[in-house]
C-alpha cells in the first residue's frame, strides 16, 4: 500500500502514512488541544455515534503509532493507516488478516466496554459524569508491559500486581452504570456461545458484560484469535514492539471512545486527578 514511511530506529521504523478514507474522516493533526477535545464532547459530534466505552489509549508516541499501524486503524485520529508491509521482520506476515477483528477497536484496553446510552440519558451527561468521576481516580502505576498470549490471541498484559488497576476498572463500571442500556437478547445469546462460567453469566446479567469486576484482565489486543501460526507470529512481533514498551506502565488518563459505521473514535480524554 501506498504512503507507508519508515523512520528511526527506536520507533520501529513505523510511522503513519498519508493515506485517507471518505467513509472515515479525512487525515487530522494529532495534537488534541483541550478546545477542541471540549469542543467535540459539547458538540453535535457526540450524538453521532451508536456505542461507547471507557478506554485506556496510550499517549502520542511511538507505541500509539505502531499500534495504529499494526491494526490499520487510528482511533485518536479516527482514520485508517497503512500496515507496516514493508518492515523487514513484520512484512511477510498476513496483517490484515491477523488483526482483522480488534481493528475497529484501534489499539486500547478496555476498561468498561462498548454500551449503547441507556433510555432516559444522553452523551453530554456521559461526558460530563467521566469528566467527575476522573477527577477522583487516583493514577496506577505497574512496572511495565509484555506480550502474551491470551485466550488464543496476542496482547499486551501489565507485569507486577493489578489489584489497583482492577479496582479501577469496576469503580468506573460501576459508576458509569447508569448510562448502559441492557444489552439485547441477541447480544445475550452471543456472549453465552462462547461458554460462559456461573460468575461470568452473573456478571453478563448484572453488568452487561462477562469480563469485569473480578473477571476483568486488563489487554491490550493485538490480533484476532490464532491458530497454528501462533508462534510465529509471536516471534516476528516481539523484538519489534517490546521496545516501544514503556516502563513504567502508567494509567494516568482514561478516553472517552465512540463507535460509528463500525469504527471506534477517540472524544475526549481525561486526566486523572484523585
Amino acid at each position: 500500500m501506498s504512503g507507508s514511511c519508515y523512520g528511526r530506529a527506536d520507533m520501529a521504523g513505523i510511522c503513519h502514512s498519508d493515506v485517507t478514507d471518505r467513509d472515515y474522516g479525512k487525515r487530522q493533526p494529532r495534537r488534541w488541544g483541550l478546545r477542541r477535545a471540549r469542543d467535540r464532547v459539547q458538540g453535535a459530534e457526540m450524538t453521532e455515534y451508536d456505542r461507547y466505552a471507557i478506554y485506556y489509549l496510550p499517549d502520542p508516541g511511538p507505541l500509539a503509532d505502531f499500534g495504529a499501524s499494526w491494526l490499520g486503524w487510528d482511533v485518536q485520529l479516527g482514520r485508517p493507516v497503512d500496515h507496516p508491509v514493508g518492515h523487514p521482520d513484520l512484512g511477510a506476515l498476513p496483517i490484515a488478516h491477523l488483526t482483522a477483528t480488534p481493528r475497529k477497536y484501534g489499539l486500547h484496553g478496555t476498561i468498561k466496554p462498548p454500551f449503547r446510552l441507556a433510555e432516559g440519558t444522553d452523551a453530554a451527561g456521559l461526558a460530563q459524569a467521566m469528566e467527575r468521576l476522573c477527577t477522583g481516580l487516583a493514577r496506577v502505576e505497574l512496572p511495565g508491559l509484555a506480550l502474551n498470549r491470551l485466550g488464543g490471541f496476542l496482547a499486551l498484559r501489565p507485569t507486577g500486581d493489578q489489584t489497583r488497576l482492577a479496582a479501577m476498572a469496576a469503580q468506573v463500571v460501576m459508576e458509569l452504570d447508569a448510562f448502559r442500556a441492557p444489552p439485547t437478547e441477541a447480544e445475550i445469546a452471543r456472549r453465552q456461545a462462547n461458554g460462559l462460567s456461573p460468575r461470568q453469566a452473573e456478571l453478563l446479567e448484572r453488568w452487561g458484560y462477562p469480563y469485569v469486576m473480578d473477571q476483568f484482565h486488563f489487554h491490550i489486543t493485538l490480533t484476532g484469535r490464532l491458530g497454528d501460526e501462533a508462534a510465529g507470529v509471536e516471534e516476528a512481533l516481539r523484538p519489534v514492539i517490546t521496545p516501544l514498551l514503556p516502563t513504567p506502565f502508567r494509567v494516568d488518563t482514561l478516553c472517552l471512545c465512540g463507535e460509528r459505521e463500525g469504527r471506534f473514535h477517540l472524544i475526549h480524554r481525561y486526566t486523572l486527578s484523585g
